[in-house]
């Protein structure tokens, strides 16, 4: 009964945020540099992984699912059933050359549930963001003959929408120590793009909504491998990869354009194309060292060359996709995990740090990023279930070469439910 709470409690957040997500003043995301490319590629680990920098590919615990690596599920209770959820609140705080602003979004990080098939075969079914846009650019025209002609003219650009993907996978172990897994990867979303003009000294000049609508939606697959040394006495050494195959995102993109009135709105063009964008393949390795309950550290590296995708041109600005690339390192402690006297003893601490590189180079620029990460686990019941919080303070960019800083602190919440299925009771 508990379970069936928490999945429909789940699902009605997952609702409520795509209802949110129609009004641009409630974006799920938002950066500048989502403007360019399928927007800002998301980071789809859970509180937990982000804790700690955002590792997973070698990670092996079977009190939480890691979502990042799918051979990491056979490291289970054969009965047990487990349940992820996160949201996240993101805090950005912009500035170039002359301006500063600020922004906050929030919305549903992940949803994740795994349960066995038999034995240690195992799988796992998901939902998490592949790609985020969220934007806004505000101007008022300064020439001075249009101004005293109609008056106040105001620019709006601004863009909201993702790209999510939908993950089924499978795993089991090939020899003791060595476990592989693999995953479909459905992606589906819509990204806007607005340009508006408003006229808000001549009530007799409609307002011009232009813009375009990308729908999109594609198939892709990962594999994962992990292998596990047991070292002197309690420790483990583990090692892990994961693929990601090239894939096309294919659908369509609407150009339109409408006059606004008080009451009426005319259409002036609107024309649909078919639109593919490649997404190159990815790799990455990870490895893990840990005593067994106590502590755990941790390094990722991953690569994604997006150099030879194409992309709708962006007007103005020299936009060249390039590789993307991120180093991450992580490590948690945990005082005593079976202390039944003091509850503090029993949290897990952690904290990590992450450079990346983004796909997106701007006038001969590339847009890079860091940061730092602390997060706490707090055991909430029986059978491993816990809660998890995560803050993620960081930067990306810079102000000079007419580029913007962006400074963040992205909080996550993530509930780890865990439960034993298919336990035959002698006693009620």
């Amino acid at each position: 009964m508990k379970i069936k709470i928490y999945i429909i409690a789940a699902a009605a957040l997952l609702f409520s945020q795509s209802a949110i997500a129609q009004d641009v003043d409630a974006l799920g995301a938002y950066t500048p540099y989502s403007l360019y490319g399928i927007g800002e590629l998301a980071n789809s680990s859970s509180a937990t992984n982000r804790s700690m920098g955002g590792i997973g590919i070698g990670v092996r615990d079977k009190n939480f699912l890691n979502i990042l690596n799918v051979a990491s599920i056979t490291q289970r209770d054969t009965l047990s059933f487990m349940l992820n959820i996160g949201v996240v609140n993101k805090n950005s705080f912009l500035k170039d050359a002359g301006h500063s602003s600020g922004f906050n979004t929030f919305n549903i990080n992940n949803l994740a549930m795994s349960f066995p098939i038999k034995n240690k075969f195992a799988m796992m079914v998901g939902l998490t963001p592949f790609s985020s846009m969220g934007y806004k650019f505000k101007s008022r025209e300064a020439e001075s003959s249009l101004t005293a002609r109609y008056g106040d003219i105001e620019y709006k650009k601004y863009g909201e929408g993702d790209i999510n993907q939908i993950f089924f996978g499978v795993a089991l172990p090939i020899f003791k120590n060595l476990s592989v897994g693999v995953e479909g990867i459905y992606y589906f979303g819509t990204l806007n793009y607005h340009s508006d003009v408003y006229y808000n000294s001549a009530a007799s000049i409609r307002t011009l909504l232009t813009g375009w609508k990308r729908k999109a939606s594609g198939w892709s697959a990962e594999a994962g491998i992990q292998y596990s040394q047991p070292l002197h006495k309690d420790y483990v050494l583990t090692f892990g990869a994961t693929y990601r195959m090239r894939s096309t995102i294919k659908g369509s993109l609407m150009r339109y354009a409408y006059a606004k009135g008080d009451a009426i709105t005319d259409t002036i063009s609107q024309s649909r194309m078919s639109n593919h964008v490649v997404i190159p393949n990815k790799f990455a390795v990870g490895v893990t060292l840990r005593k067994t309950d106590k502590w755990m550290f941790g390094v990722d590296y991953e690569l994604q060359d997006w150099s030879n995708t194409k992309f709708m041109n962006t007007v103005g600005v020299s936009f060249v996709p390039q590789a993307a690339q991120s180093i991450r390192a992580g490590i948690e402690y945990t005082p005593n995990k079976y202390d039944v006297r003091y509850y503090l003893k029993r949290i897990t601490y952690r904290a990590g740090f992450h450079y990346e590189q983004s796909y997106v180079k701007l006038n001969g620029s590339s847009i890079n990023g860091f940061g730092v990460t602390f997060g706490m686990e707090f055991p909430i019941s029986r059978y491993n279930t816990t809660l998890n919080f995560s803050i993620d303070a960081g930067q990306r960019g810079r102000t000079k070469g007419y580029l913007i800083r962006e400074r963040y602190i992205n909080i996550t919440v993530g509930l780890n439910l865990h439960d034993i299925w298919f336990i035959k009771r002698k006693y009620e």
